[in-house]
């Protein structure tokens, strides 16, 4: 469908005339203060498994995405749409000043809105260990040592259209909220070791847990069926039927592990 709707857009030619657009709306980003407990290790350096970055960089507009994007009416942040938009070529011809075109580019998330982000720290508990040393005379040393690789999926808390997009939109805005290394699936490998060393004392046995961290989004979503309109020396868009929807998201963090010490008898 992106590569119709791209060589539709290439094959159109149109003169292109100085006009004025609204300014593009600017996005108020109040970021949380989020602390890192001390319980919590990061294992980037230690993990055995090596986990592949998520990050969602902000895709940079091309100077006619730009001008486009400024005569929405509405902030786009998708980056698939704006990917689509800057691959695309509008050919300037002074033989088609008299013509007009609207093309139908779908049905898109185009802006995430959030409304709350917190950090559950011992969101998924992924490894245990434990020191008997009831029958010792002196302290005993425990220490992290992952038994098994584990993987954390995190996901949506509904379902919604287009959800791969959605995903894409509250990544890169849970990542700058938080500043920290998120994505949707985290994995800590096999015979990971955090060289954090707890004492067990004599007639204790000594349980120490590992969790994976998650970050939990919430915010609304905006819809929009968004469509070129060429008309004569004017080029915009024009957004249209546009729809908002309530989303959550848990997103787990990589390469960091919540560690928990209790003692028994």
């Amino acid at each position: 469908m992106l590569k119709k709707i791209i060589l539709a857009i290439c094959l159109i030619t149109l003169a292109i005339s100085p006009s004025s657009y609204a300014k593009e709306p600017v996005k108020s980003n109040q970021k949380n203060d989020i602390k890192v407990p001390d319980s919590v290790v990061d294992i980037s350096k230690e993990n055995t498994y090596p986990n592949p970055s998520h990050d969602e960089p902000r895709l940079q507009p091309s100077q006619l995405t730009k001008a486009l994007l400024k005569t929405a009416k509405i902030d786009i942040q998708n980056p698939t749409l704006i990917k689509l938009l800057n691959e695309s070529n509008i050919h300037t011809s002074k033989l088609s000043l008299g013509y007009h075109a609207r093309i139908y580019l779908g049905k898109w998330p185009l802006t995430y809105e959030s409304n709350k982000t917190t950090v559950n720290w011992e969101y998924k508990q992924v490894n245990d260990n434990d020191l008997d040393a009831r029958g010792s005379e002196a302290n005993q040393k425990l220490t992290y040592n992952q038994k098994q690789q584990a993987r954390v999926m995190g996901g949506l808390t509904a379902k919604v259209p287009a959800e791969k997009e959605v995903k894409k939109l509250m990544l890169m805005e849970a990542a700058e909220n938080t500043a920290l290394p998120i994505s949707f699936s985290t994995i800590v490998g096999q015979g990971t070791k955090i060289n954090r060393v707890y004492h067990v004392e004599p007639k204790k046995v000594g349980h120490l847990s590992g969790y994976v961290p998650a970050v939990n989004e919430k915010g609304k979503i905006t819809y929009g069926e968004v469509y070129l309109v060429l008309k004569g020396g004017k080029k915009y868009l024009e957004v249209k039927n546009l729809v908002q929807q309530g989303i959550g998201a848990w997103i787990p963090i990589q390469d960091h592990v919540t560690l928990r010490y209790t003692v028994t008898n």
